[in-house]
């Protein structure tokens, strides 16, 4: 079985200028998925890569042990790109520079750290067991439900609920239950990027259900959560 590992991060963001390395603890944001990638790469001898387009992200990359002669292009690193493409693209360098054709795909997202061994040696077992999967994606329960308290906008301007139930649901308790997408972890077999599939939720695709908090890096208030989340020791794993 052989892995790559891929960990994208380009030097562009609206949200917070320089998320991706972004001081956390003292600590590039980077880094974190770095320690993460070498950790499982250990058990399972994977390959570690790194697709950016900023040479300061990779030179802070390679001070914490991973250096990377990809290039991302001006193409893949705009703010309309999916991750998708950018994924194939470093996975067909790396495949045509070692000769490898890699079995799996796990992509780390450094805007959501939080996950642990444990989960992804979990995920990857998954994966192993259904064959028929093309990937696994990492989600948590959904505070809100499209069966119950989500609502969007219908042709006639009026809001209703954004799923209609097959009847009423009159308590959060009853909805069916729904996921939200954490960022934190993608398992993709070959396959996947083989038939063209541009976005992570395809026909056979599987979840692993984080037993723990993750959530994305997505503002400045993000940020500050989580540093106090590491200050008063809130988490029962390590980072």
């Amino acid at each position: 079985m052989s892995i790559l590992i891929t960990i994208c991060a380009r030097g562009g963001s609206k949200g917070v200028a320089g998320k991706n390395i972004k001081e956390v603890q003292g600590v590039p944001l980077l880094a974190y998925s770095i320690k993460q990638a070498q950790r499982f790469a250990e058990s399972t001898d994977a390959d570690i890569t790194l697709s950016t387009d900023s040479d300061e992200i990779k030179a802070i990359a390679a001070e914490h042990g991973l250096y990377s002669d990809y290039v991302r292009s001006a193409e893949l690193a705009n703010d309309t790109t999916g991750k998708i493409a950018v994924m194939k693209d470093v996975l067909l360098y790396e495949e045509q520079k070692s000769g490898k054709t890699y079995d799996y795909l796990l992509d780390l997202d450094v805007t959501s750290p939080l996950r642990t061994m444990e989960d992804l040696q979990q995920g990857l077992a998954m994966m192993e067991k259904d064959t028929n999967a093309l990937n696994l994606f990492s989600v948590n329960p959904a505070y809100r439900s499209p069966y119950y308290n989500m609502v969007e906008q219908h042709e006639d301007g009026y809001y209703r609920l954004s799923k209609k139930p097959a009847k009423p649901i009159l308590s959060r308790q009853e909805s069916p239950k729904v996921y939200h997408l954490n960022a934190s972890f993608y398992f993709f077999r070959r396959a996947f990027f083989d038939e063209g599939h541009t976005t992570p939720i395809t026909d056979r695709s599987l979840v692993y259900i984080m037993p723990h908090k993750c959530f994305d890096l997505d503002d400045a208030l993000d940020f500050d959560f989580l540093e106090f989340l590491l200050e008063q020791n809130k988490l029962d794993f390590e980072l």
